[in-house]
């Protein structure tokens, strides 16, 4: 298959894909990759073979693909289609939850610099390095990419890409328990969606609309979270989008758990922990899991919930997700504080404080744990989050956490 007929094929896999005819597009692109000769068509070819795996979940399948591209990328000695390659590795390792390897496939990225590409790229990559702290729970340094990728985006003017970094920072703000940022950033990426999105793959709708549920679910608006949710779900099923399906299906549970309906959720997370097992995502499974022990305790099943915990621990330890390692020490200490187990109970406060310290999740100014409540939440320009409203009253002439890093101890 020669230069023109591979770019012919290629178009028509497109063509196929956008119409959603997933399968018939992935067999166009597996016989050009059996058959053309020409290896930048090879290259593109793989890169369609990559995003659709993505977006059907497949990740492990996208990993080998982006596996040959890094090859195929060396074969053709360019440092544009290198950067592309290894962004596609990270990527393809974030999905897998295998968050230090996408950091360093990452830094890579960043240190590929010069070329037009990899400029037009560095957002991209700053937006999956930031997704890869943050579920790691390293959150100033996730937010720190988060940041500069909507720079990147900003000053390239690259809409799709800053609606993909409001998605995250919604992501970013409910884990730490800014609700009202939680739903502030997928809001601006519905409107980017409705200015701009005409031209765009509906998955940037969806996205946006379930960023909004979850927000929405945390703030009490359970109605609002609902219709935003049953709005993404419908996308998702129509484009096959099983990661999508899965994390609505656990927030359909996480709805019906917040109007203690616990027979309808129940179903819901088995559903969403069965697709999240097959696409190997185990950070969503984390989260399935904490939801399924809560429904246990509305229940009063106290055992039944420890047997949930010890599979989540088992997974948050496995990733290095801290806080969801915090999350699961909060519940045992309820557990055992209604069982009166005071050994079992006094090991968990332990190891909650010890979460809490390692995160740095406690403002600076006032000293009290951030994350425990809804709060208003503000970042310096170095990251470091406090409560707004220790910043509104005490003001700063730099940022306390920044300061106490840099004190060095004396020589002995």
């Amino acid at each position: 298959m020669g230069q023109d007929q591979t770019k012919q094929q290629i178009e028509k896999g497109l063509h196929l894909y956008q119409s959603n005819q997933t399968e018939k597009a992935l067999r166009v692109w597996m016989r050009v990759l059996e058959k053309s000769a020409d290896p930048a068509g090879r290259f593109r070819v793989l890169g369609c073979l990559i995003t659709a795996h993505a977006e059907m979940g497949r990740y492990k399948d996208m990993l080998k693909f982006a596996v040959v591209q890094i090859d195929t990328a060396r074969e053709l000695e360019d440092p544009d289609f290198l950067t592309e390659s290894y962004l596609n590795l990270a990527r393809s390792n974030e999905k897998l939850c295998e968050f230090q390897k996408t950091i360093s496939y990452c830094k890579t990225c960043l240190n590929m610099q010069g070329t037009t590409v990899s400029m037009q790229l560095n957002g991209q990559v700053s937006l999956s390095m930031g997704n890869a702290f943050l579920g790691l729970s390293i959150f100033q340094k996730a937010l720190e990419c988060f940041e500069k990728a909507l720079r990147y985006a900003h000053n390239n003017d690259d809409k799709m890409l800053e609606c993909r970094v409001c998605c995250s920072l919604g992501n970013f703000y409910t884990q730490i328990k800014d609700y009202e940022k939680a739903l502030f950033f997928p809001c601006k990426a519905a409107e980017l969606v409705n200015d701009y999105g005409k031209g765009w793959s509906l998955k940037y709708r969806a996205m946006s609309q379930y960023h909004m549920a979850v927000a929405y679910r945390k703030l009490g608006r359970l109605a609002d979270a609902m219709d935003c949710c049953e709005e993404s779900m419908k996308i998702a099923l129509q484009h096959g989008d099983r990661p999508l399906q899965a994390l609505c299906l656990l927030c359909f549970a996480d709805i019906h758990r917040s109007r203690r309906d616990v027979q309808t959720a129940f179903p819901r997370y088995d559903s969403s922990m069965s697709i999240m097992t097959e696409i190997g995502n185990r950070l969503g499974l984390i989260q399935v899991l904490l939801g399924v022990t809560k429904c246990w305790m509305i229940q009063k099943e106290l055992d039944k919930a420890l047997e949930s915990i010890e599979k989540a621990q088992e997974l948050a330890e496995g990733l290095g997700n801290k806080l969801g390692l915090l999350k699961l020490h909060c519940l045992c200490e309820r557990i055992y504080r209604t069982k009166e187990q005071q050994r079992e109970l006094r090991d968990h406060v332990v190891k909650f404080h010890e979460c809490v310290e390692e995160m740095e999740l406690y403002c600076g100014m006032c000293g009290e744990s951030i994350g425990e409540k809804n709060n208003q939440l503000q970042a310096l320009p170095c990251s470091h989050f406090f409560h707004l409203k220790c910043l509104q009253t005490n003001g700063t002439r730099g940022c306390p956490n920044c300061r106490r890093l840099s004190v060095k101890p004396g020589y002995v």
